[in-house]
């Protein structure tokens, strides 16, 4: 439960009905942030925040931002303001679709993070993914590499926890993941991962990683670039029903 929101309806007043009203949402909408702890939309917060006479942080706090490098909080803001994610990747799954086990495998696997501070970062990975879970999630479509099912990513229950959080999580309306399978040969998704954010002001902003850290890209012709790789991967990717099928029987294989 939010604590700190149950408190702020005590001290005003407020009900959940009466806050809905002021906020512009329904009544189980504010029911849901209070007893299911999820994160509103920006705009919902600032209202919420206003009617109760609170600051953001104190019902909401921003525990992310102290946990990811100073680096990657721009691409956060846009990632949590998004209201598109396209999302390639060719080595692992989605970090906003990793359950705890794999990203704990992923992030601690490589040796590039010290051991002390891998909790730390899996806790952020995971607070991240509630933007896919809160009132107007982002429509967020993955686009992953056959490989990606197959690699041995924590091990054999690592892999098929997550393969089927993973097919669970596209009964979503929002979520969709395609494979490109490996029959498919040279494409663009070869030369790296990448994402593409679209915020509620139609601009357009793009992620690349890299092994030390990441870059947020948003002049024209790179974003132009970003979304003729995304037409490419896009293209050669199964279905999401076919796709679905192909996790689904790959999931198995780690039984």
């Amino acid at each position: 439960m939010n604590d700190a929101l149950r408190v702020a309806l005590s001290d005003t007043g407020h009900t959940i009905e009466s806050l809905a009203e002021r906020v512009g949402v329904d009544p189980k909408t504010v029911g849901r942030w209070l007893a299911e702890g999820r994160i509103p939309h920006p705009r919902h917060r600032l209202a919420a925040a206003e009617a109760l006479d609170r600051d953001i942080v104190d019902i909401w706090p921003d525990t992310s931002r102290r946990r990811d490098p100073i680096w990657f909080r721009p691409w956060q803001e846009i990632e949590r303001e998004a209201v598109s994610l396209r999302w390639f990747e060719s080595a692992v799954l989605p970090g906003l679709v990793q359950t705890e086990a794999y990203a704990r495998a992923v992030l601690g696997g490589a040796g590039l993070i010290p051991r002390g501070d891998v909790e730390r970062h899996v806790a952020a990975r995971l607070n991240r993914q509630g933007v896919l879970n809160r009132d107007d999630p982002p429509q967020f479509t993955a686009v992953v590499d056959e490989a990606v099912l197959r690699r041995p990513v924590g091990g054999r229950a690592t892999m098929h926890e997550q393969l089927r959080t993973l097919v669970a999580a596209c009964a979503e309306p929002h979520v969709r993941v395609h494979v490109v399978p490996s029959s498919v040969g040279a494409y663009a998704g070869l030369n790296g991962p990448f994402v593409i954010a679209t915020g509620p002001d139609h601009r357009t902003a793009g992620y690349l990683d890299n092994q030390l850290q990441g870059q947020v890209v948003s002049e024209p012709d790179d974003i132009a670039a970003m979304m003729t790789a995304w037409e490419n991967v896009r293209g050669e990717a199964l279905s999401h029903s076919q796709s679905l099928d192909l996790i689904t029987e790959v999931a198995e294989t780690w039984s």
